[in-house]
């Protein structure tokens, strides 16, 4: 998923970095990124918190993608 990559990648992280920080394999990261692996709200909330970023940050752009798709 481009948002979770794009909010990683503007925190500076790398997806090993990440994994470490939320107690995953590098694998979970690179699942949930590329849309094999779907985030529950409780994994959303701690991913964007190890990224210190605001939820809508990252959701932000998932919403307009659907506003658009639905055009």
């Amino acid at each position: 998923m481009d948002a979770l990559r794009n909010a990683r990648h503007g925190a500076g992280m790398t997806q090993a970095g990440l994994a470490d920080r939320l107690g995953r394999p590098q694998s979970y990261v690179a699942k949930c990124e590329g849309g094999e692996r779907r985030l529950d709200v409780v994994e959303f909330c701690a991913w964007v918190r190890e990224l210190e970023v605001a939820p809508m940050t990252v959701l932000q752009p998932v919403l307009e993608a659907m506003d658009g798709a639905s055009d």
